[in-house]
């Protein structure tokens, strides 16, 4: 069997004074971000190629199959796989999670504070199976403050673009739209009646913070906070005396702190530090540093 061969179309480039050429260069989509959310807008040729690869991959590994079966089974033989997490205490519940030698994927499970009665809220397999999908990636799985709604958040292509489902326990029933291309975190707010999430912009980035209704349309979602730098990325989270959310902005280097109370009506982010340029910190850092 022949080693594929990827086409080659000569492209000159040049940058700083330097000319070289480039045989590959158009693979490179404009529109690859698109092609994580539809597989079928890959390029034909490079589909092709991609296909005999894996099918030359398979043909010389074919008598490595009874090994590669070993070795897996020896790997996996070293993982306990019939295993729980411990319980955590809620205010009306203990939560835990389990995995079986059967499934792929965990279980949560929860009981009353002082009851026996254990319930399956989630269940990877099941949901993966409900589904017929062949990937499935879980981004996030959170209860709300009353103990009533699962909030979690599904990546069926691979392509780590998540989309927000919020179902009642109880019914086992969708209360709310689904929320697509976000972040994949949920966070509930304390009275049970919102959710926040981040969304992701056009070049995969989580920049923007909303405020979901539950029950209501997404196209009524409110923007709390924007990131207008590219260099920066946006992440929402409770404090743990449930009076504030916290907004973090961060690259590399530098971060700041927003924050809300969870009372307000019309959330207003706030900041409890003295700002400065961003471009200055880390040069103010390595100043000191050096000094």
């Amino acid at each position: 069997m022949k080693i594929p061969q990827l086409k080659k179309k000569l492209e000159v480039k040049s940058c700083h004074n330097k000319t070289w050429e480039d045989n590959y260069s158009w693979i490179h989509q404009s529109n690859i971000l698109d092609v994580l959310k539809d597989s079928s807008k890959l390029l034909p040729e490079v589909r092709e190629y991609l296909e005999k690869e894996n099918e030359y991959f398979e043909y010389n590994m074919e008598d490595t199959q009874e090994t590669q079966k070993i070795v897996f089974d020896e790997i996996k033989g070293r993982i306990k796989l019939d295993d729980e997490s411990l319980p955590f205490k809620d205010k009306n519940y203990e939560y835990w999670t389990k995995t079986t030698t059967k499934g792929n994927y965990s279980i949560k499970l929860r009981k009353k504070i002082g009851s026996n009665k254990i319930e399956e809220i989630w269940n990877g397999d099941l949901e993966k199976e409900k589904l017929k999908t062949e990937y499935f990636g879980l981004g996030d799985l959170e209860v709300s403050e009353n103990d009533k709604f699962l909030g979690y958040s599904l990546d069926l292509k691979g392509s780590e673009y998540f989309t927000i489902y919020i179902r009642d326990i109880e019914s086992n029933k969708l209360i709310t739209e689904k929320i697509e291309e976000t972040g994949g975190s949920i966070d509930f707010s304390p009275d049970n009646k919102f959710i926040f999430y981040s969304k992701l912009d056009e070049n995969h980035r989580p920049r923007k913070i909303f405020r979901h209704k539950l029950g209501s349309s997404v196209e009524d979602d409110q923007l709390i906070f924007e990131e207008k730098s590219e260099a920066f990325t946006v992440s929402i989270g409770l404090s743990s005396d449930e009076k504030y959310f916290f907004i973090s902005t961060s690259d590399h280097n530098t971060s700041e702190q927003y924050y809300f109370d969870t009372n307000e009506k019309k959330t207003k982010t706030k900041t409890n530090s003295k700002k400065e340029k961003r471009n200055n910190l880390f040069g103010k850092f390595l100043e000191w540093f050096f000094l």
